[in-house]
C-alpha cells in the first residue's frame, strides 16, 4: 500500500464483506472465534456463513459476526444462531460444508438443522 488513494480502493473492494458483518438484521450467526475456535477450523466456517448468505440474498436478514470463547471448546468450531423470538440455537463441530446447509435449511428455509447441533450430542 503505497497511497491514500490504494487503501480507499482496498476499503470499498471490502465494503459488502464488512457490511455483512456488521450487527444488523433480524438474524445473527455468531461463529467462535477464539483460539480453540480457529484451531478447530472456524476460520473457513465464518467465511463459509459469510459467503453462502450473501449468495443467498439473505444479507439485508442475516449478520454474521465474530466473537471470542463460547464456552465449550470441546466442541468447536461453534456457531451460535439468535433469531428474534426464538430460543438461541447452538451449532458445534462445524464445518464450511455444514455451514452451507445451515443458511440452506435454517436461514431461507426455517428449519433447525438437529443433527449439527448440541442437543443432538446428549
Amino acid at each position: 500500500m503505497k497511497s491514500l488513494a490504494e487503501l480507499a480502493a482496498i476499503r470499498d473492494a471490502m465494503k459488502d464483506k464488512v457490511a455483512l458483518r456488521a450487527d444488523s438484521g433480524d438474524t445473527r450467526v455468531v461463529v467462535g472465534m477464539a483460539t480453540c475456535g480457529i484451531a478447530a477450523g472456524a476460520r473457513p466456517v465464518l467465511a463459509a456463513f459469510v459467503e453462502a448468505v450473501a449468495s443467498e440474498g439473505l444479507s439485508d436478514k442475516v449478520a454474521v459476526t465474530q466473537t471470542g470463547c463460547i464456552g465449550v471448546c470441546q466442541f468447536e468450531p461453534v456457531v451460535e444462531i439468535f433469531e428474534a423470538g426464538k430460543e438461541k440455537v447452538t451449532y458445534v463441530k462445524m464445518t464450511a460444508e455444514k455451514a452451507k446447509r445451515v443458511v440452506e435449511e435454517h436461514l431461507k428455509g426455517g428449519r433447525v438443522v438437529e443433527e449439527f447441533t448440541i442437543n443432538s450430542l446428549q
